[in-house]
């Protein structure tokens, strides 16, 4: 998928696509880790390392399944 730069204040920006934020389980104000490969000119995007957080990464895995699969659900709970 071919996307399009654009400037965002003082920043260039690229927009994820849905099925990658999606996948992530982001939403705005998430963070994540960027890595640049300059031998091959791949930007990598992933979520933050659970385990320097003390939690066992499995779990985390686990929670951030059932998050994304009943996200509406949790929203709509949430108000």
């Amino acid at each position: 998928m071919t996307q399009r730069v654009f400037r965002a204040g003082d920043r260039l920006v690229v927009a994820l696509p849905d099925e990658a934020v999606e996948s992530l389980g982001l939403e705005e104000g998430s963070e994540v880790d960027v890595a640049f490969d300059d031998g091959t000119g791949q930007v990598r995007l992933s979520r933050p390392d659970v385990d320097s957080a003390g939690i066992d990464a499995a779990f985390a895995q686990q929670l951030d399944a059932f998050i994304a699969h009943y996200r509406p659900a949790l929203v709509a709970l949430a108000r």
